[in-house]
């Protein structure tokens, strides 16, 4: 396994490489960092050839958070050790955070009938997220910075997480019902969670891009920051609670039983999706075959518009 953490992310991660930073986990679409000033792993999603949870992103997401279950919240590196008190979910793709999910190999399992392959799939995002919705069993919160895109499975990903801090020009929405589907890797659970029944099936049904600000009216984002300060944003919340974080800790522990969620109901949600995957139209898959031939170049939410017109 390669270890090692280019120049360029920690860049992009607004980070001098010589700081007290260690790597934790890389692989060719995965970067992840522990902070020792911040007691604090940042990971950073680079997926190739689009920024979507190919099967291959996923696998190593799952490496990651078998990772970070096994530090038992205590990182120790080559060169720095201590607590893991936050974990960070973030992009290092300029403008997106993700755009959900591979929509080419849903395509292609519809097509084939493949029940089991779509199963494995939706099953495997699943583990990801409850992970981390869970805080990988550590004694640790875990947070979302949103910067651009954020749609279908991306924004899925984002709600798995107890703080969720974006960018102002982030923009989040679930266009799966714009080619009749609907996102079932978690949206309806961590949604429902968030802002009730209501509310989660407004949006999903929605089909429309929403502002960073929308979603802070709407109770789903916690805080909106300018657009390339979300890093220190992450810094100054995790310095300005660090007094607190007992009780916040203890808190986010309660928030976690009282909206208690089994990965059997992520589970049982994806053989619902699967089954309506699998009825989809001819005239259906053609709408998502506008997507999947127009993300390489153009911003998913321009691609919904010209769906949508």
């Amino acid at each position: 396994m390669d270890m090692h953490v280019p120049h360029a992310l920690l860049q992009l991660a607004g980070r001098d490489p010589q700081a007290r930073i260690d790597d934790f986990f890389c692989s060719a679409q995965l970067s992840a960092t522990y902070a020792a000033d911040e007691r604090t792993v940042w990971l950073r999603m680079h997926p190739q050839p689009r920024p979507s949870f190919n099967p291959e992103l996923l696998r190593d997401l799952g490496t990651y958070c078998e990772l970070l279950a096994a530090t038992g919240g205590s990182f120790s590196g080559s060169r720095l050790a201590g607590p893991i008190e936050h974990v960070v979910l973030a992009s290092a793709v300029p403008g997106v955070f993700n755009l959900g999910g591979d929509l080419a190999l849903f395509m292609r399992l519809i097509e084939a009938g493949d029940r089991a392959g779509l199963a494995r799939y939706g099953r495997d995002c699943c583990t990801v997220l409850h992970s981390n919705y869970v805080a990988h069993g550590i004694e640790a919160m875990t947070v979302s910075l949103v910067q651009g895109e954020c749609l279908g499975g991306g924004f899925e990903a984002a709600l798995s997480s107890d703080l969720i801090i974006a960018e102002r020009s982030a923009r989040f929405g679930f266009p799966e019902i714009l080619f009749n589907l609907f996102p079932g890797m978690g949206a309806y659970s961590f949604l429902e969670r968030r802002i009730g029944r209501r509310g989660a099936e407004n949006l999903i049904t929605s089909g429309k891009i929403y502002s960073a600000c929308d979603m802070l009216d709407a109770g789903i984002v916690d805080a909106v920051v300018d657009d390339g300060t979300g890093e220190q944003a992450v810094t100054d919340h995790i310095g300005r609670t660090r007094r607190s974080r007992n009780g916040l800790l203890g808190l986010a522990r309660a928030r976690r039983r009282v909206a208690s969620l089994d990965l059997d109901e992520l589970v049982d949600v994806v053989d619902i999706w699967v089954d309506s995957a699998l009825a989809l139209t001819a005239r259906d898959l053609k709408l998502m075959q506008r997507l999947v031939t127009r993300q390489d170049g153009v911003g998913k939410s321009e691609v919904l518009h010209e769906v949508l017109h």
